[in-house]
Formats: structure tokens, sequence, C-alpha cells
């Protein structure tokens, strides 16, 4: 009974512990009013926000190479990573933030269509997610096997940071985005 009773408060803990520290469900940010007056390349990333886009890595690259002249931020996530559920409420936020002066786009990562749609419902997103279930586009980033990661183009779509593992504070992704995609000092931090 005793094993039974530690069992159950393992698995609450277990559970419980995956979206902890994160947002994912409350509020976000208003994008309609963040965004307005967004230059229209990124407002066509804008109008597809929350959407699971198919189309693999082809897909992937060719929306790099059309943002080129703006910096990229690509965010590797799956839907059942506890540590994605973390940072995700400061992508909300920061995206709506930087998201007139930078390319956000996101990376479902090994993740069932059904889970990150329900996910995305919940924690909406200015800017689409493209769909990676056999982690094409992620080892075409160089990311480890383990989510999540953060990749930052420059304006002329080259790879030039790869931030492994979770970001453990917003101020962290923030800083990263003004060195990495603002400053582009990536290469040589």
């Amino acid at each position: 009974m005793a094993l039974c009773a530690a069992l159950l408060a393992m698995t609450g803990i277990l559970v419980g512990g995956c979206g902890e520290g994160g947002d994912v469900g409350g509020t976000h940010p208003d994008y309609g009013k963040a965004l307005a007056g967004t230059p229209a390349p990124l407002a066509a990333l804008h109008r597809q926000e929350t959407e699971l886009l198919g189309g693999g890595r082809q897909a992937f690259e060719e929306r790099i190479d059309s943002l080129r002249g703006y910096p990229v931020v690509v965010n590797v996530w799956a839907s059942w990573c506890g540590p994605c559920r973390f940072e995700f409420p400061a992508f909300q936020r920061l995206s709506a933030r930087y998201g007139k002066r930078v390319a956000f786009i996101g990376v479902d990562n090994e993740d069932s269509e059904d889970a990150a749609r329900t996910f995305l419902s919940d924690a909406p997103v200015p800017y689409p997610s493209y769909s990676d279930p056999d982690s094409e586009i992620k080892e075409s980033l160089g990311a480890p096997r383990a989510v999540p990661d953060t990749a930052y183009f420059n304006r002329e779509g080259e790879l030039v940071f790869l931030k492994q593992g979770q970001y453990a504070a917003e101020e962290d992704l923030r800083d990263d985005i003004e060195r990495c995609a603002l400053a582009e000092d990536c290469e040589s931090g």
C-alpha cells in the first residue's frame, strides 16, 4: 500500500512537472496590436500564426530564403517536451516585442500533428511552425537529438548560432535575440 502511494505521488510530480514554470494556456500578448504595421515579409508570417505547416526541410529552407533581409529565430519544440513548454511563454512575449524586426519560426519535432495543434491552440504564437516528424529540419540545423533548440539566422540567411537546450530565463532569450538577431554579433560570441 505504501509502495502504491509512493508511486502515485511520483507520478503526480512527474506529470505536474512537465509544464511547470511555463504559462502555457495562460494569457498571451495581443499580437494584432503588438505587430500592427509589420513589413510585408514578416506580416506574411504573422498571417500564418499558430499554423502547423508541412513541406518538410525544403519548405522550411525556402521560407528562410524568402526572409533574406531579416534575421530569423527558429525555435525547435515538441508538445510533449517539458522544457519546451517552460520556455514557450517567453517566445510568445518576445516574438510580439521583436516581431516587427525579426522573423520567428517554429519547428515541431517528432510530434503528432494532433498533439501539436492542440498545444498551439492553447499557446498561440504569431508565427507558423513547420512539422518535422522525422527530424530532417532539426538535423539540417545541426541540432542534437533532444529538444528544445533555438537557431539564429542572419539577414543573409546563414545559420550563425545554435542554442542547445532550453532557455532558463526569458532574459537569456532576449539577450540572444538582441545579440544574434539584431546586433548580429554571434560569430564572435
